[in-house]
């Protein structure tokens, strides 16, 4: 299926590893021209970069400068914006040990972020008359955890920006959606610092035993996979959709079971 991407500009964040790399990779596959926004780069998003379809920015996106700094380094054209850059701290002494200081950076991370990022691309968007903005949220935007709560409420507000975000700017030619995917096999639960680990150090558990019991309840019985979360991105971005907007669409084997 020709999702007519080829030859468009887009803009990623979070880009040097887990989704935000195979986000990069899918769009170079499908012939598009990507600035990715890292913090730092990995050898991954560098082997892309080789290939001429890539130019990488590092900037730390939690500074209130940073995505302007992603944004300018792209030129006179962006056709498609993904905000993926994010971060989920486990919180395993409660609310009470969740200091001003770990919200603001979490806040700073999962949603000022995005929204800084969209503020400074969308000059662009408009005078084109067409975009795409597609953010990355979470099942944590409704299926709230104490675990993660600073990011479970970083994720809700994402939800709600966008969903408002989508009625401004849906007459305008410019589309918003949010993709809400629920465990996902990156570091950010499998790595040395990631949820099954921090959790399991806490407990006394084995890791590959809270990964496994995280995805049981599930439909699927599993973790989704970078890629599947990247595709759908691609679904979202193309032509196929040009009437869906102000969508969020969830990615989690059934991790979530009502409506």
């Amino acid at each position: 299926m020709d999702l007519g991407l080829r030859g468009q500009t887009a803009v990623v964040t979070g880009a040097s590893k887990g989704i935000g790399l195979a986000i990069v990779r899918a769009f170079v596959g499908e012939g598009v021209y990507v600035v990715a926004g890292a913090r730092s780069s990995s050898d991954e998003l560098a082997q892309l970069a080789a290939t001429g379809s890539v130019h990488i920015v590092e900037t730390d996106l939690t500074e209130t400068a940073g995505p302007a700094r992603l944004i300018a380094a792209v030129g006179d054209r962006i056709d498609i914006l993904v905000n993926n850059v994010g971060g989920a701290p486990v919180r395993l002494g409660g609310f009470l040990n969740v200091t001003d200081e770990d919200w603001t950076a979490t806040l700073a991370l999962n949603l000022l972020a995005a929204v800084r990022t969209t503020h400074s691309a969308l000059p662009l968007m408009l005078q084109q008359g067409h975009g795409v903005i597609v953010n990355i949220s979470s099942v944590n935007s409704t299926f709230a955890d104490p675990l993660v709560i600073d990011y479970s409420a970083a994720k809700a507000a994402l939800s709600a920006f966008s969903k408002a975000l989508s009625k401004e700017l849906g007459p305008k030619g410019i589309r918003v959606n949010t993709i809400s995917p629920g465990p996902v096999a990156t570091d950010l639960w499998l790595g040395q610092q990631g949820v099954a680990a921090t959790v399991g150090s806490a407990t006394g558990t084995a890791p590959e035993e809270i990964a496994k019991n995280a995805v049981s309840g599930t439909a699927t019985g599993r973790f989704s996979q970078p890629s599947e979360v990247a595709d759908a991105v691609l679904m979202l971005a193309g032509a196929h959709a040009s009437n869906i907007s102000g969508a969020d669409l969830r990615i989690d084997g059934g991790f979530i079971p009502t409506w």
